[in-house]
């Protein structure tokens, strides 16, 4: 986890009929990669995962949170 993180965050507002959501995306300021998200619910989980507030529930749901056996361990320490 990273100790500091700077996004420029655009949200709007798209129109389909009579249903009306909202879109937004993230810049990092430091790449310039940017991330969509089709419903805030997605930007609120991505920034959860980013700054380690997943629930375990959100992480198991992303394959983050699979046991580890201890080959897998060994690998993951020696990055």
């Amino acid at each position: 986890m990273l100790g500091y993180v700077s996004y420029l965050l655009r949200l709007w507002r798209e129109k389909d009929g009579q249903t009306t959501w909202w879109r937004a995306s993230l810049q990092d300021s430091h790449s310039g990669e940017r991330i969509g998200f089709a419903h805030l619910d997605e930007l609120v989980a991505f920034l959860r995962e980013q700054t380690g507030l997943a629930s375990p529930a959100e992480r198991l749901a992303k394959g983050e949170d699979t046991p580890k056996t201890d080959s897998t361990a060994e690998e993951g320490e020696a990055k």
